[in-house]
């Protein structure tokens, strides 16, 4: 037992900096990053290779705007993007991507359920059901508690 016990030298870490009152929210948005390049994403669309664009609209998505025009414009790319794919493409569209571009694309699915069109909700089960059976409950996990939306 230490003798005196209202000593802090001992300490090596600074634990006051962990303290929840401290909490400031990281703010590791590059503003160069403007998001997936809608225009190449258009052409892949149009030359009929949706899943190339799935691909692409993952890749680039930004995490974590704050600007809600530009969350608004990424999540109607991504979801002109996951209507053109057909229901019998989307198993090999989700056997393409590696599990971080599963965990966005789960968040882009979220994303549209909150906002619904005429027959985008029964298309977002579907890709709901498909990401599911792959990446499994980590993937809603990881989606629900990370702090970076889309």
């Amino acid at each position: 037992m230490a003798k005196n016990t209202s000593s802090n030298v001992f300490r090596t870490l600074d634990v006051d900096q962990f303290n929840e009152d401290n909490y400031k929210e990281e703010n590791d948005t590059d503003p160069a990053a403007l998001g997936p390049n809608d225009s190449l994403i258009t052409s892949l669309l149009a030359a009929n290779k949706p899943v190339e664009a799935l691909t692409h609209l993952l890749s680039g998505a930004t995490l974590g705007i704050k600007d809600q025009a530009a969350r608004t414009a990424s999540l109607t790319l991504a979801m002109r993007v996951l209507m053109a794919i057909k229901v019998s493409q989307i198993d090999d569209a989700v056997a393409q991507l590696d599990n971080e571009s599963r965990d966005v694309l789960m968040k882009f699915i979220y994303r549209g359920f909150e906002v619904p069109n005429e027959g985008s909700s029964a298309h977002l089960l579907v890709w709901h059901e498909k990401v599911f059976t792959v990446a499994g409950v980590g993937s809603i996990v990881r989606v629900l508690t990370d702090k970076k939306r889309v």
